[in-house]
């Protein structure tokens, strides 16, 4: 019997991971990048206990927690400095089986494409998906270099997906959340603690990453488009400042041209399937989401394990979709709700929010773990033909 043949669009972290994992299970795989590969660095990211199992899949779990610096005990606190829960490292990996690691999302990068160091590379050449195929005919897709037909084609373009309009045209797309976030890695001269800030301004996150360095986050609600006047540097010293130490300190530490700035964007609605024809959509072109649960990567990286299994059988993408649809969508729902209530705008609410949390803190010590069960117990599909949990249903 011939190989089989996939083509992905889209050389971020959520299309390596399909690559690895179908050449792990034996497809011919292209991939495709428009852009410049390596993109441009400057941000990290937490790889959580599910994602660590789904990496497990095709091989790089070790590599990662290898590399990767272990989120150690943190907590959430008040603009001044104050606790409102605390976390703690070795309960989630008693809880979860592995600890929640962090690392450079260029790092992340460059894992998973030596997991799929075989698979050849086409940066700089656009791939667009000019028929979606059906169970008798393969999908074509057009590049630079000309057609070309596969039997399953995955879609990683990001959450800007071309190929997602393609698929569904009378989706409606996508709609600002009203949030715009701000990313930055800066050398730490001293220990920081990990954890998250809420306060009036918004949100501000710190993630101790390897080599004494330190992943900076904030989030906010402005318009649209907004952007400084000057630098966003400066803007986040006119929103945080003020706030505890050593949120000023590692703002001041930054060069200017390193702090990057993004919209939040989400779908108004979800996909009516995470697929048609032979063609799948996958991560952020799939479901994008807000970024307040860190689970991004992981369910785009969960995505690719899902998917390489469910094609045992090649036209089984419906399996593909009803293990996928319902658990991201639950994801992106939890994701949002924690945006809402980390961006209160009512000082009155805040405070009754601030109270609530404290003493939950207070009366728990494993309050936030809770919270994260439903996302994080996770495991991948196995051999038997058994899917994940939280996984295989009808999507609705």
């Amino acid at each position: 019997m011939s190989q089989r043949r996939a083509i992905v669009i889209g050389a971020g972290l959520g299309g390596l991971a399909a690559a690895a994992a179908l050449r792990r299970r034996g497809w011919s795989v292209g991939l495709y990048e428009k852009g410049p590969w390596p993109g441009p660095a400057g941000s990290g990211l937490a790889m959580m206990p599910n994602a660590l199992r789904a990496l497990d899949a095709f091989g790089a779990g070790d590599t990662v927690r290898h590399l990767a610096a272990i989120q150690g005990d943190g907590g959430l606190r008040r603009a001044d400095g104050r606790y409102l829960a605390r976390t703690s490292a070795a309960a989630v990996q008693a809880r979860f089986g592995d600890p929640m690691v962090v690392l450079e999302r260029a790092r992340l990068a460059t894992i998973l494409r030596e997991a799929a160091s075989d698979v050849p590379l086409h940066s700089d050449t656009s791939a667009v998906v000019v028929d979606v195929g059906d169970a008798a005919h393969s999908a074509v897709v057009r590049t630079g270099e000309g057609d070309e037909q596969a039997e399953l084609v995955v879609a990683a373009d990001g959450v800007h997906s071309a190929a997602r309009e393609v698929l569904f045209p009378e989706h409606p797309g996508l709609r600002y959340t009203g949030w715009t976030a701000w990313r930055f890695i800066v050398a730490a001269s001293a220990a920081v603690q990990a954890g998250e800030t809420w306060g009036e301004a918004g949100v501000v996150g710190l993630v101790p990453l390897a080599d004494d360095r330190t992943y900076f986050y904030a989030a906010a609600v402005a318009p649209a488009g907004e952007r400084a006047a000057d630098d966003e540097r400066a803007e986040l010293l006119r929103r945080f400042g003020h706030w505890h130490a050593p949120i000023r300190q590692l703002i001041e530490s930054a060069e200017a041209a390193s702090v990057l700035r993004g919209d939040i964007a989400e779908l108004a609605a979800p996909l009516p399937a995470l697929h048609r024809g032979r063609v799948a959509l996958l991560g952020d072109a799939a479901h994008p989401m807000a970024p307040f649960l860190g689970q991004g990567a992981c369910q785009a990286i969960e995505d690719a394990v899902v998917l390489a299994h469910a094609l045992d059988v090649p036209e089984d993408l419906a399996g593909y979709t009803a293990a996928r649809h319902r658990r991201t969508a639950d994801v992106v729902r939890r994701s949002h709700r924690m945006g809402t209530l980390a961006l209160l705008r009512s000082p009155v609410i805040r405070t009754l929010r601030d109270t609530f949390l404290s003493t939950v803190g207070r009366l728990s010590s494993d309050t936030a773990i809770r919270q994260l069960i439903p996302v994080v117990d996770w495991r991948p599909p196995t051999s038997d033909g058994a899917m994940a949990s939280g996984g295989r249903s009808d999507p609705r």
